[in-house]
């Protein structure tokens, strides 16, 4: 017996859904046909780190059908940030969609997320409002939300998010916990350039003189992973030393947290965070480190 494809879906193939709802359906008879999906949300601008994504989800364990989302979410976007001058390169990021083996991608408007008279969020919790969402209010609020609503469109089994946006990552797998989402929140380590520049679509802001000086956030993370022996002080103070000797960086944070980023971490596995910015733009970074 054989199983008749869904219309909007084409075996091998990239097939591109603006309608949220047509998407919807397509995954739903996936899913009845036994299907298992594996989901990559992005707000598009794909560079290495969303491909090394994508590649985890077209691997995953049991895995046949990778969907990709591109959404340049306003919800998470202060007034004042670069909502309107984020790239939108579409025809490239379907381009490497496909050269990936990618099957379905989304690509909704925002009328088609927030229709008029939707008002209604996911509340983050305490830890939206640490960190990132200290210096960022309402910025986790925003991502849940579309994530949330991603979830019920898509429906995966499993869904992808780097580890670069480490505090989202924790608060994703953390949502999806307490709201009981039927599937497995999985970080991918984060891709690096050359320099060791954690890959980011906002990196393109960058010009050619502040790249070396964006690279001292990982020369601070090494610098307090090499020292974690001594405790976490000795970290810290590793890693500000050399964010200070870098004085066009404008350091938002730099912190050492416990894996779910609870504070006051002793002992046992960590996490050092940062975020700066340079001129007009914000970079943030991160690494394991073992005390």
């Amino acid at each position: 017996m054989t199983t008749k494809k869904p219309r909007g879906f084409t075996p091998g193939q990239l097939t591109v859904h603006a309608d949220p709802g047509e998407l919807r359906a397509v995954t739903r008879t996936l899913r009845v046909a036994g299907r298992r999906i594996a989901f990559v949300a992005t707000m598009g601008a794909l560079h290495e780190g969303h491909r090394e994504l994508i590649r985890h989800a077209r691997l995953a364990k049991g895995a046949s059908v990778t969907v990709v989302s591109i959404f340049v979410n306003p919800l998470q976007f202060a007034p004042g940030e670069d909502l309107q001058r984020y790239p939108r390169p579409l025809e490239a990021d379907l381009e490497m969609c496909r050269e990936e083996g990618v099957e379905l991608v989304l690509t909704p408007g925002v009328e088609d997320m927030y229709p008029e008279g939707a008002d209604t969020t996911v509340v983050p919790g305490p830890l939206g409002s640490e960190l990132e969402g200290a210096v960022r209010p309402g910025h986790f609020a925003g991502v849940l939300t579309v994530v949330a609503k991603l979830f019920h469109l898509v429906g995966p089994d499993v869904a992808y998010f780097g580890e670069k946006d480490y505090q989202q990552l924790v608060l994703v797998k953390k949502m999806a916990r307490d709201l009981d989402f039927p599937l497995d929140v999985v970080g991918v380590p984060t891709v690096r350039e050359p320099d060791g520049l954690a890959l980011s679509s906002r990196n393109a802001y960058l010009s050619e003189a502040d790249r070396p000086r964006a690279a001292a956030l990982q020369r601070a993370l090494r610098a307090g992973a090499s020292v974690s022996a001594r405790g976490p002080q000795a970290v810290l103070d590793a890693a500000r030393e050399v964010l200070d000797a870098e004085p066009a960086l404008d350091v938002d944070y730099l912190e050492l947290r416990d894996p779910d980023l609870r504070p006051d971490v002793q002992q046992g596995k960590a996490r050092l965070l940062v975020a700066a910015r340079l001129g007009t733009t914000r970079l943030i970074d991160n690494t394991t480190i073992q005390l």
